[in-house]
């Protein structure tokens, strides 16, 4: 059974991870491995397949079903998705979430749990970003949550 507690630590890890990522980075560190390491942790694509929508995701290739788009999403420098300049490289020092969609923003169904709210990142340079996120994390084989839809957009802005 998953518990509010398992998804609410889910969350955290994907926080916690794109802050290595970064981190790693500006460290001159091989970040490329270590975000390799981490989308296996956070993301379903060792078992399952995975609907990753990611925020800046733009052109022919928005959908990254792949571990290896997923990637090229965090840390750029693939030439199969050339509008991927590192969602992670932006060096974020602080990343939190919040569920507030709905009085909770969680709700289970067996194995799997479904979260929808906003993450919110401050970079380096104290710049602020707050982005919708809908989250859909599935109980794996070795009973660890991961990511099996990963959708996130800035929010509308009517202009």
């Amino acid at each position: 059974m998953i518990t509010e507690a398992d998804v609410n630590a889910a969350q955290q890890a994907w926080c916690d991870g794109l802050i290595a990522i970064g981190k790693a980075y500006r460290n001159g560190e091989d970040y490329t491995a270590l975000a390799a390491k981490i989308i296996d942790e956070i993301y379903d694509y060792n078992e399952g397949v995975v609907f990753f929508k990611p925020t800046l995701a733009h052109g022919d290739k928005v959908f990254r079903c792949s571990k290896i788009g997923a990637l090229a999403y965090f840390v750029g420098g693939n030439p199969e998705y050339p509008n991927d300049k590192g969602f992670a490289l932006n060096v974020w020092k602080k990343v939190w979430y919040d569920n507030n969609a709905a009085e909770n923003g969680i709700q289970i169904h067996g194995d799997i749990a479904i979260t929808m709210g906003n993450v919110y990142l401050i970079n380096e340079h104290d710049e602020q970003v707050m982005v919708d996120k809908t989250f859909v994390f599935r109980r794996c084989a070795d009973g660890k949550l991961r990511l099996c839809v990963h959708k996130s957009a800035l929010p509308y802005s009517p202009n």
